[in-house]
C-alpha cells in the first residue's frame, strides 16, 4: 500500500487550477503492480456505489489492457486487499475526501503510464470494440493521416474519442452534445452518432478514450465547478475553443447494465464560473481576453454582492490572461460551426 500527497484539497477561495492536477485531494494508491501488456491504453473505471467488481475486471483483463486503474469511493473498504491480491494489474485509488466526476478522471490520468485511458462506469459493458491493442491501433495516426503539425504530436488522432452508448436493453443513446445558444443562454442539445468521427461537444458522463498527453496540456477538467453538467460543458466548450476535438467511434460500443444517468442543467454558481472562462472571453486575432465590460453583467446574472463578484470576475480574467495565446477561436464561432454541420 502507498500512500500519495501531490496536492490539497479546495481552499475557501476555489481559485481555478493553473496547471494540470494543481489541486487534488490526498489519496492512498493500493495494488496495480503487474502490468498485463504493452498497447499504449490502460482502463479506468468509475465506481458506483454497491456494486460487485469481479465481473468486470475479468472482462478488461480478456480485452487486454495495460493496467487498470479503479477510483474508489471515501467509504469504508473491506475488501480492497484480497481484491489487490486476485486481480495484481488493478490499481486501486481510495480518496481522503469524496471527489466530483471531473476530479477522479484527472485523478486517474495523474496515476496512467499508457499514452491512452479508457474512462467507463462500473455499471457499464464493452460489446464491441475488439482488443485493447486494436482499439488503440484504431484511434493511432498513420504515415498517410499525418502532416507534420503540432496536432498530431502526441501520435494519437484526437483528444477523446467517445463510443456509441446504449441502455440495457441495447438501445443507442443519444449521446452525442452539440452547444446551441437561446436567449444569450448556451444550452446543450443532444444526438444519437450516425457517422464515424461524428463530433460531440463533451463524453457523456465522463465516457470516452483521451489522449494523456493532450488532455494534461489542457488542463483536464476543473474540479472547482462542483455541477457535473457545468464541469463537463467547461472541459469540453475549451477544448474546441483550444483547437481540440472531441469525437465518437462507432466500432466501439459500451452498454449500462443499471440504471441510465440523467442530466441536470440547472444555472448556479457554477455555470456563472464556467461562462467567465469560456462565453465572456473576446478574441481577437491570435489572442483571447475578458474585457472589463463584461462584469456588470455578470454582476447582474451572479446574484452575488459586489466584492464577491468582483473577487471571483478577477480571478477568472487571471485564468484568460494566463492562457490567452492558446484560444483559436471564440464560442460564438464554435457554435456556429456546429449550426452549420
Amino acid at each position: 500500500m502507498k500512500k500519495h500527497i501531490k496536492g490539497y484539497a479546495l481552499s475557501a477561495m476555489n481559485t481555478i487550477p493553473t496547471i494540470f492536477n494543481e489541486k487534488i485531494s490526498p489519496y492512498t494508491a493500493v495494488g496495480g503492480k503487474e502490468r498485463i501488456a504493452s498497447t499504449g491504453i490502460s482502463a479506468v473505471i468509475l465506481n458506483r456505489p454497491g456494486l460487485p467488481r469481479r465481473s468486470i475486471f475479468h472482462d478488461l483483463e480478456k480485452v487486454g489492457f495495460d493496467n487498470v486503474i479503479s477510483i474508489e469511493s471515501c467509504a469504508p473498504h473491506y475488501d480492497i486487499e484480497e481484491l489487490a491480491g486476485r486481480f495484481p494489474f488493478v490499481r486501486f485509488i481510495l480518496p481522503e475526501n469524496e471527489i466530483n466526476l471531473g476530479g477522479q478522471i484527472n485523478l486517474a490520468a495523474s496515476e496512467i503510464e499508457s499514452p491512452l485511458f479508457f474512462v467507463i462506469h462500473s455499471d457499464m459493458k464493452i460489446i464491441a470494440g475488439g482488443t485493447a491493442r486494436r482499439m488503440a491501433q484504431r484511434l493511432s495516426v498513420n504515415h498517410e493521416e499525418s502532416d507534420g503539425s503540432i496536432d498530431k504530436k502526441s501520435g494519437f488522432k484526437r483528444l477523446c474519442t467517445v463510443p456509441l452508448i446504449m441502455s440495457p436493453n441495447y438501445e443507442t443513446l443519444p449521446s452525442l452534445s452539440a452547444p446551441m445558444t437561446h436567449k444569450r443562454m448556451i444550452r446543450t442539445v443532444f444526438s444519437e452518432p450516425h457517422n464515424e468521427g461524428e463530433k460531440t461537444l463533451y463524453p457523456f458522463d465522463g465516457i470516452g478514450i483521451y489522449d494523456r498527453q493532450r488532455f494534461i496540456h489542457t488542463g483536464g477538467f476543473d474540479i472547482t465547478l462542483s455541477h457535473v453538467h457545468w464541469q463537463l460543458m467547461d472541459f469540453g466548450l475549451r477544448a474546441s475553443l483550444w483547437g481540440e476535438e472531441i469525437a465518437a467511434n462507432l466500432q466501439l460500443k459500451l452498454s449500462y447494465e443499471g440504471e441510465l444517468p440523467s442530466e441536470n442543467f440547472t444555472v448556479e454558481n457554477s455555470y456563472m464560473r464556467f461562462y467567465l472562462k469560456n462565453l465572456a472571453p473576446v478574441f481577437r486575432r491570435d489572442y483571447a481576453h475578458l474585457p472589463y465590460y463584461r462584469f456588470p453583467g455578470f454582476l447582474f446574472k451572479s446574484g452575488e454582492d459586489l466584492f464577491s463578484a468582483w473577487d471571483e470576475f478577477k480571478e477568472c480574467r487571471k485564468w484568460v490572461l494566463k492562457n490567452k495565446l492558446r484560444w483559436r477561436c471564440d464560442a460564438r464561432e464554435v457554435t456556429k460551426s456546429w449550426s452549420m454541420n
